[in-house]
């Protein structure tokens, strides 16, 4: 799937410093990985904290989708529950719309390791700031 124009800009400084490879954008569904290499804790774990941009990012992504290029968006919630530890290899998430509405929307967001398997399930809420009609 290509990506839409304006999501080769919208990764930020500490996307890129987390090596997030975008694959998918899209309101209804958003699909990224970063490395586990650069992302560890003291331990050579995969950070929690890493866990919660990458989640936090994808859900930001669709729910830039959904206001577009003109309308902002902004992380107002996020919960995540960490179910296995990853040494090495990618991080895998998919951001799934749950419930957009006209200023919320709230995003399942899993992330998983190269075999498949749930390291964190992540929930994500976005304010959404739609254009007015005279910004269009």
């Amino acid at each position: 799937m290509s990506l839409p124009e304006w999501a080769a800009f919208a990764p930020s400084a500490l996307d890129h410093k987390m090596g997030l490879e975008l694959i998918e954008v899209s309101a209804t569904r958003t699909v990224g990985r970063m490395p586990v290499q650069g992302n560890t804790q003291p331990f050579g774990y995969w950070h929690g904290g890493a866990s919660c941009v990458l989640a936090e990012t994808l859900a930001s992504l669709s729910a830039f989708a959904e206001v577009g290029p003109s309308g902002v968006v902004f992380g107002i919630d996020i919960n995540a529950t960490h179910h296995r530890s990853i040494r090495d290899g990618w991080v895998n998430g998919v951001a799934t719309a749950l419930f957009v509405g006209g200023r919320l929307g709230t995003w399942e967001v899993v992330l998983s390791n190269d075999a498949g398997e749930r390291l964190c399930t992540a929930r994500v809420t976005c304010a959404l700031q739609r254009p007015s009609r005279r910004d269009t």
